[in-house]
């Protein structure tokens, strides 16, 4: 069956490249045409011609081999020989994430590619992989955000069948998948869909062009096509979730936002199915709203990014005052960002000049993922440096440290576990060549204030691409082995430490003395938790402290110092055990975690 959305058309052909030839499409109601065309196969290529138009490809694509610009190719889902039946998920509570980029994460650049490290990935201790965005975008590379159709997987990473067994892989050797889609706005080339129906609107504008009309006319139709694409990737692709790219650009004033009625449908599909799908937001208005019920007039987002926490500590370990940095720095507010979530919950905020945000201080742990750097923190800077490049080790660890010691769900960017040195910078492969010029000279300019513009890598470059790639050799000498021993063993506590693996702040207390922090985490042992107590104390000073241990009782034994020279430190002062207000040294940038041991 043929099926297209095309309202203003007053007619509309399916062109088939072999043996079918030209079909006519019936008109059906709300905009909607039609026409089961016999003979075709798994494999064909059509497209869509629209009152005698050029074909175009399917807006809802599932594929497109030839690029952006191509034929569309007719797909046999039901024939995929998935293994995964008995999978079950993993909570959000459980989960450990690791971002993925599919083109930069092995030399191969392809999803299968992916496989082949999950054994690696396990030894390391995560067990969630977010992938970012996988849907067609124009050329070879690309970071994702440019797609041009929705429902189709990147010809270049492997296509459908490709992620396929990716997520089926994951799924036999315990990894959850989670999915970056974008909906609030498409990509600048290969986009037709403006051709067949008004997907986009002028009413709003995002940084990347037209928004999505989700409010205007035909809006109803518009709304079902990004419905179905989130429950075309559970149905068709079996991904665990689905992250939402910069919610706060996707416009809409119906009395239903397009996301409460998502968060609907999608619960619907879980229930049907027997198992939770997540949606998870990124944000950038510190509105507990996008976490609360639909019950409570909200959206229903299991989970969104906390930038927050990432701004609070960055701006603690390297006092960068440009931009949004401006914000950051203040010891209380890192103590809120643990207590409660988000840092600005209607003060006022001097980036913004206005007051801003409001409390999340009732939103569970559980709803918040946490990360010292990410895509957007990494490949937003001009010359791609990741966090290890610009501050020194004692500090890379101890940003680690605060991360994996906060009650919420921490998410590591590829490569950060062992410290990798090649850069994750902008990069985009269009063919349009006054696109290129375009955002050659925009990224010259927006970064004219820091870098001469030379300096400023080609997007474009094939070399930048190149560089961006993970150099897996690394992994096994010097810092970065230290690194990933590292990464290894915070992971490891975390699982293993109650207090650390229960996402909760009902036992939870933090107190600051400047940029130094005594943080104490307790599990109450209900239900299967067992029962488990913790004490953390963080110096985000650049020289010693001693600091009380702020307990009331009990003996206390060491089990992590950043500053152990295990860990390439100066040197541990800390004692094996520890008791009520015994006074601890700490050299600078450093942090200890003592559990309770009676």
């Amino acid at each position: 069956m043929f099926r297209v959305f095309a309202p203003k058309a007053k007619n509309v052909r399916v062109e088939l490249t072999r043996g079918g030839g030209s079909q006519p499409l019936q008109p059906r109601d709300q905009g909607y045409w039609e026409a089961r065309v016999e003979g075709v196969q798994p494999g064909d290529l059509y497209g869509y011609s629209l009152d005698g138009g050029p074909s175009r490809p399917d807006p809802a694509s599932g594929f497109q081999p030839d690029g952006v610009h191509g034929s569309s190719q007719i797909l046999d889902h039901g024939s995929f020989p998935w293994t995964d039946q008995s999978w079950q998920g993993i909570t959000l509570d459980e989960s450990i994430f690791y971002e993925i980029h599919p083109g930069t994460f092995t030399a191969e650049g392809s999803l299968e590619a992916i496989a082949s490290k999950l054994p690696y990935l396990k030894e390391l201790g995560v067990n969630t992989l977010e992938i970012m965005p996988v849907n067609q975008f124009p050329g070879a590379h690309n970071w994702g955000y440019d797609g041009a159709f929705p429902f189709a997987v990147q010809n270049t990473y492997g296509g459908p069948d490709g992620f396929k067994r990716l997520v089926d892989a994951c799924h036999a050797q315990g990894f959850a998948v989670v999915l970056d889609v974008i909906y609030n706005h498409l990509g600048p080339e290969g986009t037709y869909l403006q051709e067949f129906a008004p997907y986009f609107t002028d009413h709003y504008r995002t940084p990347w062009g037209k928004a999505i009309n989700f409010d205007g006319a035909w809006s109803d139709q518009v709304r079902d096509y990004f419905i179905e694409n989130a429950l075309y990737w559970f149905r068709e692709f079996h991904v665990d979730g689905l992250r939402l790219d910069a919610t706060h650009q996707m416009y809409d004033m119906s009395a239903r936002h397009f996301l409460a009625e998502l968060e609907e449908r999608v619960t619907e599909f879980s229930a049907r199915h027997g198992r939770q799908r997540h949606l998870i937001a990124e944000s950038d208005l510190n509105d507990p709203g996008i976490l609360v019920g639909r019950d409570g007039g909200g959206y229903g987002m299991q989970a969104q990014w906390l930038d927050d926490f990432q701004h609070c500590v960055d701006a603690m370990i390297r006092g960068e005052k440009s931009g949004y940095r401006v914000d950051y720095g203040a010891p209380d507010q890192f103590v809120q960002a643990n207590r409660e979530g988000f840092v600005y919950a209607g003060e006022y905020c001097p980036s913004r000049g206005k007051r801003f945000g409001a409390s999340s201080a009732l939103r569970p742990p559980g709803q918040f993922i946490v990360f010292i750097q990410n895509h957007d923190q990494v490949g937003n800077r001009p010359l791609g440096e990741r966090f290890n490049e610009i501050v020194d080790f004692e500090s890379y660890k101890l940003a680690a440290g605060a991360m994996f010691v906060s009650p919420y769900i921490p998410l590591l960017f590829m490569g950060e576990e062992y410290a990798e040195s090649n850069p994750f910078l902008f990069f985009a492969d269009y063919g349009d060549k006054k696109l290129v010029d375009a955002v050659r000279e925009g990224r010259k300019a927006e970064f004219a204030h820091l870098h001469k513009g030379e300096d400023v890598p080609d997007p474009a470059a094939a070399e930048t691409f190149r560089r961006s790639k993970l150099d897996w050799s690394r992994m096994d000498s010097g810092r970065h082995r230290t690194t990933l021993d590292f990464y290894r063993e915070l992971i490891a506590l975390r699982k293993r430490l109650p207090a650390l693996r229960r996402l909760d702040r009902a036992g939870m207390e933090m107190s600051s003395h400047g940029p130094a922090f005594f943080l104490r985490r307790r599990s109450q042992g209900t239900g299967d938790v067992e029962t488990g107590e913790i004490f953390c104390m963080l110096n985000f000073k650049t020289h010693p402290i001693r600091m009380e241990a702020q307990v009331r009782d009990g003996e206390w034994e060491l089990v992590m110092d950043s500053a152990d020279k295990r860990w390439g430190g100066p040197g541990s002062n800390a004692p094996r055990t520890a008791k009520a207000e015994d006074s601890l040294e700490l050299p600078a940038r450093s942090f200890v975690i003592y559990k309770r041991i009676r």
